[in-house]
């Protein structure tokens, strides 16, 4: 019996081969892995990019390495750092970024900044019975400081820029999610490009700081976002953040001339009195603009009549802002005929044609 159990089980061994053989052929092909889009949860794609069990590179087509670069691309263009984190980094205050530059490096010598002096004895002699009084030496140093951030270019590897840049963003499209470091969206916010880092040549970090203190202070948040909404017209529309460049280009001009030393010495302060000067020179272009119907074609008449200002006149613009600020800020009253008159005369956009 176990000679013909044993013959009987070489038998059936082969028959079965066959059979075994034939099962996996139909299930090879679908082994092989679909394309991947370049969206998703990183550690997912990675996960199914790689397998289970196998080497990182095994068994991955050209299509697939390729979106998995992509994939780590966008993660480091939605950080905005550099990095592999996918998270955006968190909004910063305004003396939270100006303790960073006050305790940094900043590239260029601060001295290089000042600007040219008059030579010659007469000269001297008529700026000091004519001309503006000089800086008080316990605010240079400030000054100094407000010069060199003019200086200091944006650096894609520096957090503190990139924060202040998403701040920016988030304040202005009351979004609570971050933005790409580079992209049409910079556009929508008023600079000429997808970087906006080309835009602040004349005005470095300075110019981002500016914008940073308009968005943040919640004395100037409205107006800022007025003057927003206004940038966005059908017809009277600008670019929004070109133009505050060229505001806080105005205030440096000013600070370099020394026109704004009264008012730095009266406060005891400069660059208080710059962000001040620089939320008054936007909005005295914003009335402007609307009582003028602005465009774009106006842009340089307005600067320069604001440049204008800010060097002749700058008291009088501090003024005008200190007026908008204490009436939008007082409680809503019934209104009446006396109150009416009073508010048409202190309304900033009749006193600033004045001073033009």
């Amino acid at each position: 019996m176990s000679g013909a159990g044993g013959s009987e089980r070489p038998e059936q061994r082969p028959e079965q081969r066959p059979e075994q053989r034939s099962e996996p052929r139909p299930e090879e092909p679908p082994r092989v892995v679909p394309p991947i889009p370049a969206v998703g949860q990183g550690g997912v794609l990675q996960e199914l990019m790689l397998g289970a069990g196998q080497p990182p590179d095994a068994g991955i087509s050209e299509e697939q390495r390729q979106a998995r670069e992509e994939w780590e691309a966008l993660e480091e263009i939605q950080s905005g750092l550099g990095g592999s984190s996918g998270a955006a980094p968190p909004p910063i205050s305004f003396s939270e970024a100006l303790q960073h530059f006050q305790s940094a490096e900043l590239p260029c010598p601060r001295g290089k900044l000042r600007a040219p002096r008059r030579r010659g004895i007469l000269a001297a002699l008529l700026r000091r019975l004519c001309g503006p009084p000089r800086l008080r030496p316990q605010l240079r140093g400030e000054r100094e400081l407000a010069l060199a951030m003019a200086q200091c270019a944006l650096d894609d590897s520096e957090r503190v820029h990139m924060r202040i840049l998403q701040t920016i963003y988030r304040q202005l499209t009351r979004s609570r999610l971050g933005c790409p470091r580079y992209g049409a969206h910079w556009e929508e916010l008023g600079f000429q490009g997808a970087d906006p880092g080309t835009d602040l040549r004349g005005t470095g970090m300075l110019g981002l700081m500016q914008i940073l203190f308009f968005v943040l202070d919640s004395r100037t948040l409205p107006l800022a976002r007025e003057i927003f909404q206004l940038s966005q017209h059908e017809t009277q529309n600008f670019p929004f953040c070109i133009m505050s460049v060229n505001i806080t280009r105005i205030v440096i001009q000013a600070l370099q001339e020394e026109r704004l030393s009264r008012e730095c010495n009266r406060r005891q302060q400069v660059i208080g009195v710059l962000n001040d000067l620089y939320a008054a020179a936007f909005l005295r272009l914003s009335r402007l603009w609307e009582q003028q119907h602005g465009t774009v074609a106006n842009a340089a008449f307005f600067l320069k009549e604001l440049e204008l200002s800010a060097k002749k006149k700058p008291r009088q613009l501090l003024k005008s802002l200190e007026a908008y600020l204490s009436r939008s800020l007082r409680p809503p009253s019934p209104p009446s005929s006396s109150q009416i008159q009073f508010t048409s005369i202190c309304d900033p956009g009749v006193e600033l044609e004045g001073d033009s």
